[in-house]
């Protein structure tokens, strides 16, 4: 099989790219780097396979070759992390709705399938939890721009069901709740990774708010399991996906969890969001994906503990830094 995978040099992209490479497919990446690195898609370089474009998903001229020529496309571009939305509020709803809106037309001009990335950010200020894919979105204010990112996703969903509706595309949507694993970034403000390499150093582990927040954060390779299923399902199109897990922790209780599998001398600090971020930041205080739908329709459930992938991330981060 022919795949295109926007954003592919990303987090969750390399590791779908290794994936489907090692299942014998052929692989094209778009990805413009922004948030994205060559270091993650460099050990595929010398496959025949595999084809890396450096571009910009708006630019139309670049993407239609590659739809063309590919037989599935996985959408994961967009403008992501807290850090990088509330310092750069117009790239992210620029790229994530008018990226979105080019891979979608030239999807439908030569009917490829479809995913698309979407977030549970989308849910925003939502207290019904466990979070259902039809539950109402509550957003907050349009003066933060945390909301702006939730908002472009809530769009990007609503132009991809509208292509399934009005031309019967083949489009399913998934929003990924919380996805950690080796290899992630915490340069814009992912809190596993920047937790992780605190500890590893003894410095202190920032928090921010009161640290009672709380999140399910899920396997890289748990979600790339779903989401390849998931595009490989005829009756699975035209609707929303939750990829997440149930194991909820609070964010305080993630940074002891972190001190203790490291053996850190590090401290807990806690910080306001103004001061992490620069501006107001507003939060949710949980965050819980019911993943009923999922089962229901390819029978997937997480398979990776918070422990055992926190242990994946610190061992990787030791091999690469040379921490003992």
């Amino acid at each position: 099989m022919k795949v295109l995978i926007t954003g592919g040099a990303g987090f969750i992209g390399s590791h779908l790219t290794g994936k489907l490479l090692n299942e014998g497919n052929k692989v094209s990446v778009i990805d413009n780097l922004s948030t994205g690195s060559l270091k993650n898609i460099s050990s595929y370089k010398a496959n025949p396979d595999f084809a890396f474009v450096e571009g910009d998903i708006r630019q139309s001229e670049l993407i239609e070759p590659l739809v063309q020529q590919c037989d599935v496309i996985y959408h994961l571009a967009a403008a992501v992390g807290v850090k990088l939305i509330a310092e750069d509020p117009v790239r992210t709803i620029e790229t994530n709705i008018g990226g979105t809106e080019v891979v979608l037309n030239e999807a439908n001009k030569y009917k490829k399938k479809i995913l698309i990335a979407s977030s549970s950010e989308v849910y925003g200020k939502s207290d019904t939890v466990p979070f259902c894919e039809e539950d109402d979105i509550v957003l907050g204010s349009t003066s933060v721009s945390r909301w702006s990112y939730a908002c472009s996703k809530a769009i990007d969903e609503f132009l991809g069901l509208a292509f399934y509706q009005q031309y019967g595309l083949g489009v399913v949507i998934c929003r990924f709740f919380n996805t950690i694993g080796p290899g992630q970034t915490g340069q814009y403000g992912m809190v596993v990774p920047r937790f992780v390499q605190s500890a590893l150093k003894n410095e202190p582990i920032q928090i921010c708010g009161t640290g009672k927040q709380t999140r399910c954060f899920s396997y890289v390779g748990d979600l790339i399991e779903a989401i390849t299923k998931l595009i490989n399902c005829d009756k699975a199109m035209g609707k929303v996906y939750n990829i997440g897990t149930n194991e909820e922790i609070s964010i305080e209780e993630l940074a002891d969890k972190v001190i203790s599998r490291t053996g850190s001398k590090s401290k807990k600090e806690f910080v306001s969001y103004e001061q992490a971020y620069g501006r107001p930041i507003e939060d949710m205080m949980r965050r819980v994906p019911s993943i009923e739908r999922i089962k229901s329709m390819i029978g997937w459930k997480p398979k990776t503990s918070l422990d055992q992938i926190l242990d994946k991330i610190i061992d990787s981060e030791i091999k690469k830094k040379g921490v003992l």
